[in-house]
């Protein structure tokens, strides 16, 4: 893991964001152990409160479950959960903005997907 810290977001939130970004990408399979609070909080000389309320949050939001004596592990179902929220999520908080500059930039969805990394920019005469 690694991580740059944002000073304007608390880094408990942005310790939570990149589990979560770990189990959409795929880093973090369900069933997989997380790294402990210990070797987190070394590892980015954190508090382990800090990791410790991270975690806390992915189990509040049931994407962790605790089991004793073994530690932190991905739910059944977690990456799921987090694909349904995220999108929900992006169509709501982030969508409304970025077609309203799209709007305003007077760019298309087709001329947006030409000039996209891997678009058909290429294949265009």
């Amino acid at each position: 893991m690694s991580i740059t810290w944002n000073d304007s977001v608390p880094i408990y939130r942005q310790l939570r964001e990149h589990v979560v970004a770990m189990i959409l990408d795929g880093a973090l399979s369900e069933g997989d152990p997380l790294p402990s609070v210990r070797q987190v909080a070394a590892d980015f000389q954190i508090n382990p409160l800090t990791v410790s309320k991270a975690y806390q949050e992915l189990v509040d939001d049931q994407l962790v479950e605790k089991r004793r004596g073994l530690g932190m592990f991905v739910t059944d179902g977690a990456r799921e959960a987090l694909l349904k929220s995220e999108r929900e999520r992006f169509l709501r908080e982030e969508w409304p903005a970025l077609y309203a500059r799209l709007q305003r930039l007077g760019l298309d969805l087709k001329a947006l997907l030409r000039e996209a990394p891997g678009g058909d920019k290429e294949k265009q005469p």
